[in-house]
């Protein structure tokens, strides 16, 4: 007896793969000219599509940019010279003192007590001394004793002084003018001999080092405008000047130190911002500029990629001219489409470059390009010498374009 066959029941996957395969087969037919379309089409799909910059003469800035940190150049931290518990707290944290300005009291019982002693015992010696000088004058009292009298009162002036002296450390004042960043006692405190009261720092001017490399040392000199961005305020520019630049490198870095230096009047600044600061130590009015990401480096050198037209292609001759004719509505379709005015054809010409200064997104050709030439700046990863590229102008550029411009690139 025949035996019953299995059932044959083709699965999921395996029909998933084969539509697959199906479709991909259909659209290679349809790529080879299945579809009607001719050979100048395939090579137009086929351009890199690019933007593209002018070459063109500006005036461009030389700049040093580095980074660095805001410091005050009044610093002080105010400690106590006595003990004693404080009585009066006469500022808060923020608040703008001036030099010599009273902070805070503290209990002077103690060193009033002193003084009162020092100044009777003063008193006491200073009549001593009187009556010796007297007697000394009159050549009845021997000079060792008036000698012994007059040591005697100068040392109690000197204990007087000390207990006055020790009396005022009672008053704590401000030794610099600026703002109280930090109050480190409470009403009632007992504080010690050394002991931080207070932090005052000045707001203006303040300073930012820079650590720059050796090879920049006659590049930068005192006395030359900088400006600074600062992170913390949106990036919010402030102008300064070069203060002074040390005379030494650091052996250890190859960097010396150069110290920047800003006044804002409005206290923007704070000690502490995080800021990128720009030297600008020279200008040239009539340099050739193209746009930074036009440069492209390779093998140790800086190229550009210039567009240039494209060779003209050959015309299509009598037979293909009739089997246009003969496609009938799909042919008459292909020849409307060929109708539509065409972008014109470049290729990209590879350009070895001699660069000069760079600002910001722009910098300078000072041999290998001229004046008026177009350079890639988007898409130039993805061309090679003589690739053909589409330019997309920048007033007609489409997403599904800048798309494209972005997958070439990416793949590239």
């Amino acid at each position: 007896m025949r035996s019953k066959p299995r059932n044959s029941r083709v699965s999921p996957s395996f029909a998933a793969v084969r539509t697959g395969l199906l479709a991909l087969s259909l659209a290679v037919l349809a790529a080879c000219g299945g579809g009607g379309k001719g050979k100048d089409e395939t090579t137009a799909q086929a351009s890199v599509p690019v933007e593209v910059a002018t070459a063109s003469h500006q005036s461009i800035t030389a700049n040093y940019s580095g980074t660095a940190t805001l410091e005050a150049v009044g610093d002080a931290q105010v400690v106590s010279k006595t003990s004693g518990i404080v009585l009066q707290l006469l500022v808060e944290e923020g608040m703008h003192v001036q030099k010599g300005q009273l902070l805070a009291r503290l209990d002077d019982d103690t060193a009033r007590n002193k003084l009162a002693q020092a100044s009777a015992t003063l008193k006491k010696a200073q009549a001593s001394y009187d009556k010796a000088d007297k007697g000394f004058a009159l050549k009845i009292t021997p000079k060792a004793d008036y000698d012994s009298t007059k040591y005697d009162l100068e040392a109690q002036r000197a204990i007087v002084e000390g207990a006055q002296l020790d009396l005022s450390y009672t008053r704590i004042v401000a030794p610099i003018a600026g703002v109280i960043a930090k109050r480190s006692i409470k009403l009632g405190n007992l504080v010690q001999v050394n002991q931080s009261l207070f932090q005052i720092v000045d707001l203006d001017p303040l300073q930012a080092v820079l650590n720059v490399p050796e090879r920049d040392l006659d590049t930068l000199k005192a006395g030359q405008p900088v400006r600074m961005n600062v992170d913390a305020l949106s990036g919010k520019a402030f102008d300064g000047s070069i203060a002074r630049i040390a005379p030494v490198v650091d052996a250890a870095s190859g960097t010396f130190r150069v110290t920047c230096e800003f006044r804002d009047s409005t206290q923007t600044l704070k000690p502490g911002m995080f800021g990128r600061i720009e030297v600008a130590y020279d200008q040239r009015h009539d340099a050739l500029v193209v746009p930074r990401n036009a440069i492209v480096e390779e093998d140790g050198e800086n190229s550009v990629y210039v567009i240039e037209p494209a060779p003209a292609k050959p015309a299509k001759d009598d037979k293909d001219k009739a089997d246009d004719k003969n496609k009938g509505k799909k042919g008459e379709a292909i020849a409307a489409e060929t109708a539509k005015p065409a972008l014109p054809g470049f290729v990209a010409k590879r350009r070895v470059v001699k660069t000069g200064y760079a600002e910001g997104d722009r910098i300078e050709i000072r041999d290998g390009l001229a004046d008026g030439e177009r350079v890639i700046t988007i898409g130039r990863n993805a061309v090679r010498e003589g690739t053909e590229v589409q330019v997309l102008e920048s007033a007609t550029k489409s997403p599904d374009a800048m798309a494209a411009v972005g997958a070439t690139e990416k793949h590239a």
